[in-house]
């Protein structure tokens, strides 16, 4: 039954994708402002993200966006944890302010899903060209935070399966640090319900907690990075302890010692 609910959901992203992307192409054509692009595309995200609930039953709920700056002209770096594709439909779907992904460009020749994306203020890299890619999105993301626009990243580069750590890498901290803006740790338990490479979604309920701002100034990138991986990995183990059992044990043993 999940995967027949799983086919349905695809079928239902791949039909829905065309006419917004025609639209955004459309807005675009015709001198159409970023702001309204954004509007369309996150309109759809949110569709995809509502209509995982409806076909495979995979709710979410969130906590901690409190915790997310109230000036409209604050920027952050968003830092997210990337167990699957889910939150990258999500994040968009559930913040008050635009976001801009840092994403490879490979992803620009996707029917439809890439045009759009290509359509967006964001910053796409190729990741051949090294200290040259970080360059552009220091550029980029300056340009951005100047406008309130969040730029979220995923530290870990890619997705990681449940339960595991990936390498968190320091490009966010250092385009965070670079440009005067905190950072924002967000934990995600994704993998619960739509595994990394995975087509066949799970009913259930992912969570997502938004973690306190951390200021960037007078730090160094490596040892912000570190205070942003011990963050979300606690988070982690805390939201989804069946995922960590060496942790949740030695959390046992403690508790009895």
């Amino acid at each position: 039954m999940s995967f027949i609910r799983s086919v349905i959901h695809m079928l239902w992203m791949g039909i829905t994708v065309v006419p917004y992307t025609l639209l955004i192409l459309i807005v675009r054509l015709f001198g159409g402002s970023a702001a309204l692009r954004w509007k369309i595309a996150r309109a759809w995200l949110k569709l995809s993200v509502d209509s995982a609930g409806w076909f495979c039953g995979v709710k979410y709920r969130v906590q901690g966006m409190e915790n997310l700056p109230m000036d409209a002209q604050q920027g952050v770096v968003l830092l997210c944890k990337h167990q699957s594709t889910y939150e990258t439909f999500l994040m968009p779907a559930i913040m008050p302010r635009a976001l801009a992904y840092v994403f490879k460009k490979e992803l620009l020749s996707i029917p439809f899903f890439g045009w759009s994306i290509g359509s967006l203020d964001m910053i796409h890299i190729d990741r051949k060209h090294g200290s040259r890619a970080f360059h552009k999105v220091v550029e980029q993301g300056k340009r951005l935070l100047a406008q309130g626009i969040w730029v979220i990243m995923f530290p870990e580069g890619t997705r990681v399966a449940r339960g595991e750590v990936g390498e968190y890498k320091t490009g966010a901290t250092r385009l965070a640090i670079m440009t005067g803006v905190p950072v924002v740790p967000i934990a995600v338990t994704s993998a619960k319900c739509w595994p990394r490479k995975s087509f066949v979604k799970t009913p259930g309920v992912v969570d997502v907690s938004v973690g306190p701002m951390i200021a960037s100034a007078g730090r160094k990138h490596e040892e912000l990075m570190v205070e942003v991986q011990a963050w979300i990995e606690a988070e982690m183990r805390r939201l989804d302890p069946e995922a960590y059992p060496a942790a949740t044990s030695a959390i046992s043993n403690d508790g009895q010692a």
